[in-house]
C-alpha cells in the first residue's frame, strides 16, 4: 500500500509545476527533442532534465534515445492511468455524508 501511494504522489507531482504543464502542452503536438523543449521554456539543461525525470517517473511521458539526443512523448497508457487515478481520489459516493462528531 505504501509503494502505491508513493507512485500516486509521483503522478500528481508531475502536474504540480507550470514548466511541466508547459512541457505537456508542447508534447500534445507530438514527440519533441529535448533541445526543442529547452528552447521553448528558456531553461537550462539541468532544469529540463529535472522536469523530464519527474514526468518520466510518473509514467505520463516516455523518453527515447537516438544517438546523443533524447526525444520525449506523451505516453497514452500512462495518461490513462493518471486519469483513472484522479478519478479514484475524487470519486464521491452519492450518499456519502459525514454524520458529525459524537459529543
Amino acid at each position: 500500500m505504501e509503494a502505491a501511494r508513493i507512485q500516486d504522489a509521483k503522478v500528481f507531482k508531475a502536474f504540480c509545476d507550470e514548466n511541466r504543464l508547459t512541457i505537456l502542452r508542447l508534447l500534445c503536438t507530438g514527440e519533441k527533442c529535448a533541445c526543442r523543449l529547452q528552447e521553448a521554456l528558456s531553461i537550462g539543461q539541468p532544469t529540463l532534465s529535472h522536469h523530464m525525470k519527474i514526468l518520466c517517473e510518473s509514467g505520463i511521458v516516455t523518453a527515447r534515445r537516438d544517438g546523443k539526443w533524447t526525444y520525449y512523448a506523451i505516453d497514452r497508457a500512462g495518461c490513462g492511468v493518471a486519469g483513472a487515478l484522479l478519478q479514484s481520489y475524487t470519486h464521491v459516493e452519492s450518499d456519502a455524508r459525514d454524520i458529525g462528531c459524537a459529543p
